[in-house]
C-alpha cells in the first residue's frame, strides 16, 4: 500500500504541470498575482514541512550531528545544482535558450522531488503525505511561471503545456527508483529526509522568499505575504494532529 500510496501522490504532484492551461485564458496581470499567493504559501509550506515534519523524524532515527550533516548537505546540493543550471547553455533551433535550460532544469528538479516523495512515504505515511503538499505547493507557482518562460521563449502554449506535463513525469521516476532502492538500502531514508529538509529549506530562502522581496516592498504586500506564509506552515502544523 506504502508503494500505491506513493504513486498516487506523485502522479497527482505531476498533474500540476497542468495549471498552464490555466494560463491559455488568464491575463498576465491575474497569473502574476495568483503567483505571488502561492510562492508565499509555499514558502510557509516548504519551511513547515521540513521543521516540524522532516527533521523530527530525521532525528528520531539518526544521530544529531550526521543528520545536522546531511541538512546542510542538501542545501549545498541544491545549490550546485543551481548553480549549474544557471551556467548551462543549451542551444535549440528556433527556441530560446532559456527554454532548454528550463526544461532540462525542471526535470532534473522533478526527479528529486519524486525521491523526496517516496523516501518520506518509506518513512511513515503521514510524512509521505506532507512532503507531497509541500512539493506540490512549491510546484503550482513553479509551474506558472515555467509556462510563460516557456511560451515567451518561442513555444506555442499548447507546445508548452505538453513539455511541462513530459518534464513532470521524471517525478513518477523519482519515486519508483526511491522506493526499490529504499527497501533494500536501510539508511536511504536516514539520510533523504535531511537531505530533503535541506533542499526544502534551501528552496524556500534562496529562491522563493527574494521573489516575495522582489514583488513589492510596501507595508500591505508584505503583511498578505506573511499571512499567507502563516497559512502554508499551518496546513504542515494541521497534519501533526493525524500523526
Amino acid at each position: 500500500m506504502t508503494a500505491l500510496y506513493a504513486l498516487a501522490s506523485v502522479v497527482v504532484v505531476s498533474l500540476a504541470s497542468l495549471v498552464g492551461v490555466l494560463g491559455l485564458s488568464w491575463s498576465p496581470d491575474r497569473i502574476r498575482r495568483v503567483a505571488r499567493s502561492l510562492v508565499a504559501f509555499a514558502v510557509g509550506a516548504l519551511l513547515g514541512d521540513a521543521f516540524i515534519h522532516l527533521l523530527p523524524a530525521a532525528y528520531a532515527r539518526g544521530r544529531p550531528g550526521v543528520v545536522s550533516a546531511w541538512v546542510l548537505g542538501g542545501v549545498a546540493v541544491f545549490f550546485v545544482v543551481e548553480k549549474l543550471l544557471r551556467s548551462a547553455r543549451i542551444k535549440v533551433r528556433g527556441i530560446a535558450p532559456a527554454v532548454g535550460v528550463n526544461l532540462f532544469g525542471d526535470g532534473l528538479h522533478n526527479l528529486i522531488d519524486g525521491m523526496l516523495i517516496g523516501a518520506s512515504y518509506l518513512a511513515s505515511p503521514v510524512l509521505g503525505l506532507s512532503t507531497t503538499l509541500a512539493v506540490l505547493l512549491h510546484e503550482l507557482p513553479q509551474e506558472l511561471g515555467d509556462f510563460g518562460i516557456l511560451v515567451h521563449g518561442g513555444l506555442s502554449p499548447g507546445h508548452a503545456v505538453l513539455w511541462n506535463l513530459l518534464s513532470a513525469s521524471a517525478a513518477i521516476a523519482g519515486t519508483t527508483i526511491a522506493l526499490l532502492v529504499g527497501t533494500q538500502v536501510a539508511s536511504f531514508g536516514v539520510a533523504l529526509l535531511p537531505l530533503t529538509a535541506g533542499g526544502f529549506v534551501y528552496i524556500a530562502c534562496a529562491d522563493l522568499i527574494p521573489d516575495l522581496h522582489a514583488a513589492s516592498t510596501s507595508p500591505r504586500a508584505a503583511t498578505t505575504q506573511l499571512l499567507w506564509m502563516c497559512a502554508g506552515a499551518g496546513v504542515m502544523f494541521a497534519l501533526l494532529a493525524v500523526e
